[in-house]
This record gives C-alpha cells, structure tokens and sequence, in this order.
C-alpha cells in the first residue's frame, strides 16, 4: 500500500507519546513492505531543525516538515470567548502547507491517508478534493474529553467556565468531523464507545492501542536506584501540568519531612520555572527534558501518574511497563490499558491510596521488581508494535476492499 501520514509535529526525535506512536506506526508499516510518505507541521515551540533520523528510526519514501507559529496569546484566548474562534485548532491551519499537501496529493496515487489527530483535521476537506484514498481518522483521545475533566477539577469559577466553554466548542467541532472520514481509529474501548455515540453505525471505528518496539526497551536493575520515585511526561501538555501539581502539593512534605522518604525526580520538556520552587536539596529534583528518557526511566524505581484529567492511552504508562517499573497511577491515568491492580500496576485515586502504595513500593523492593516484571508481559502480549501493525493494515485492506 501507498500511504501518506499527516501529523501537527514532527514525529523525530520520538521524545513524547504522539511522536512515538507515529514514529513506530511508520516503522511497522515500512518494515511490512509499504511505502509511507509523511508530511508534519513544525510548530515553532517544539521545532526541529533538521531531518537526520537516527539508525532506529525508518526513514519514510518522502518527508516533508513545515515551520508554523502555534502559539496563542492571553490576549487571544482571551477573545476567543467572544469571537467563538476556536484558537485550540485554528492556530495549525497554515494556507502554504495545504498547497503542498495538494500538490503532493495530485502527484501520488495513495492508497490510505491518515490523519493523526485533531489538529490536522482543518485540511481534510482540500484533501477530500484532490483524493480517491481512503481517508482515515487516528484519534489519540478525545480532545472535548480532555477539556471537560480539566473543567471539573478546577475550583475558580472563571477558570470552570473558561475550559466549559473550550470544551463545547472543541465538541462541536470533534464530533462534525468523525463523521467526514472514511474510517476512525482509537487507542482504547473507551473512546470508541465515545465516537460510536457521535456517529453513524455505519462508520467503522477500529480499536488499535498503542505500539512499542520492544528492542528498545530494556531494562537493567543494576543501574536502578531503590527507592526513587520519578514522573516523566511533556509539561506542555496541561493534564500533565495539572496531576504533578496536585502530587507536589499533597506529597512534598511526606516525601523531605514525612514516611514517604524516598527522593522524587520531575523530568520532561516545557517544565514552568515556578516548579524550581517545589526542589528540595537531595530529595526532590525538577530536571526538565532529560537527554536519555530510557536511560532516565531505567535509573528509577516507581513511575507516578497522577493524572486528574486527560484521554487516550497513556504512552508513558507502556513504555513505563516496557521497563518493568513499578507503576502508581490513577484510573484515569490508566485508562485503555488491559492492567490488572496489584498483578501489573497500582491504581490510587486518592491522597490516601497514593500514600499506601508508595508506602508499600519505597519498603519492598520484591514487590516492586514482580509488579514490574507482569507489566512487561502485558505489553509484550498487548503492545508489540508488530503485532499492533498487523492490526492496522489489515484494517486498511478491509477498508480498501470493502
């Protein structure tokens, strides 16, 4: 098949869950014998500035990435609540990638064109035009979803009606456009159910998780310090933002001063400079982007997830079990993953139970290395991107063919 991926950043270097997920959908579909061609938007704040891959990485037939300015002022925002501009998408629509897209377009002859997100979605109907492909959809969550549980956590009534408000819009938006493609892709049951509600029976929704290249993932005790506590996830991401905040609050006393003694590490990009103020000396470390997240994550014991709002599946949590870490996340967190509690992961919702398991994990390092060791079989059962690519071509076919 001839396949053309389109996506609202660029998948290399594979640093945060969207890259990795599209970075290894492109890998699979190579290795299985497919010509992939990829066009990403390059947003100013996550730019990169060069094409190298490196030797892990498939290099698809053609490439193309296209410098864009995503960033949104309070003032902007601000307006939005007026203008009823929907700035979370408007913001990636840029007129000269879509004329290269269409030149692209009526020069190839693809077979499937994914569009990898919400924020790609304003240039489909010049696709539409120029295509007979089919036109697939790959919902990484649920954007309304995200914004809807970011509302209910929030206590200032302004804020409540701010992200209300985003959150109707972006709905109205997402649910008119599930219905334009040819099919839908999801990560979890939970948003299939979600799109299923929105839709017409007849739009086929298929459920692909997320896929791992296993080789990459391995884990080495010896260089694992016990016990540590880590995070590791994009800042710039607000439910990412939102759980650590409420984990530091909660927990920064117990972890310098109380029985949670064990040092706590923060890593990952777009860190706001008011964490600086949650470092303690020697027990609680704000890193920012760290230059080995493997390495990182294999340096730590126990992965905390605290997360309060948000959708989709968790790519942080997989690779987390790829590496056999012990695992403290909320449901929601969690939610898509096929874990069982206390077997492949510890699910806590509350202060409380978030106390209890580090409790537990920080006193038994037996504990931890056996709930480590079952979420790397769940994921090697669940997560292979081979496997996972299997899945989304057959999907392809059925939709050629059908």
């Amino acid at each position: 098949m001839k396949i053309l991926i389109v996506t609202h950043l660029t998948p290399f270097p594979q640093n945060s869950g969207y890259p990795i997920v599209v970075g290894n959908t492109i890998k699979g579909l190579i290795s299985s014998g497919h010509e992939v061609s990829l066009f990403s938007l390059n947003p100013k704040k996550n730019k990169v500035y060069n094409n190298n891959h490196t030797a892990e990485q498939a290099v698809p037939s053609s490439y193309y990435a296209h410098d864009v300015d995503t960033s949104v002022s309070a003032s902007h925002a601000f307006l939005s609540l007026f203008t009823g501009k929907l700035y979370t998408v408007e913001r990636f629509y840029d007129a000269d990638f879509e004329r290269k897209l269409v030149q692209d377009i009526k020069q190839s002859n693809y077979d499937i064109i994914q569009f990898e997100g919400l924020f790609v979605t304003p240039y489909l109907s010049a696709i539409r035009k120029h295509t007979k492909a089919k036109l697939i959809y790959r919902a990484h969550h649920i954007e309304y979803l995200v914004w809807e549980r970011m509302a209910r956590q929030k206590s200032d009534p302004f804020k409540r009606f701010y992200l209300g408000l985003n959150a109707r819009r972006i709905k109205a938006f997402e649910v008119k456009q599930f219905a334009l493609f040819d099919a839908v892709t999801v990560f979890t049951n939970q948003d299939k159910e979600t799109v299923q509600q929105h839709c017409s029976s007849n739009l086929p929704v298929e459920i692909v998780p997320v896929g791992l290249d296993l080789s990459r993932y391995k884990p080495n005790h010896k260089y694992t310090r016990f016990p540590s506590l880590f995070f590791l996830g994009a800042m710039d991401w607000l439910p990412n933002r939102e759980g650590i905040e409420w984990f530091l609050e909660n927990f920064s006393n117990d972890l310098t001063e109380g029985d949670l003694k064990a040092p706590f590490y923060v890593a990952g990009n777009d860190i706001p400079e008011r964490f600086d103020d949650y470092e303690r000396v020697g027990k609680i470390f704000i890193h920012g982007e760290v230059d080995d997240a493997l390495e990182f994550v294999n340096s730590k014991a126990v992965m905390i997830v605290p997360l309060l709002s948000g959708g989709g599946m968790r790519v942080k949590i997989v690779e987390g079990m790829a590496m056999q870490k012990c695992i403290i996340s909320t449901s929601l967190g969690a939610e898509g993953i096929n874990y069982s509690h206390g077997e492949n992961i510890l699910i806590a919702n509350t202060p409380q139970e978030f106390k209890r398991a580090i409790k537990r994990c920080i006193q038994d390092e037996h504990f931890c290395r056996r709930i480590g060791l079952s979420a790397r079989k769940l994921v090697e059962q669940q997560h292979d991107t081979l496997k996972i690519n299997n899945r989304l071509t057959d999907f392809y076919e059925q939709m050629l063919n059908g």
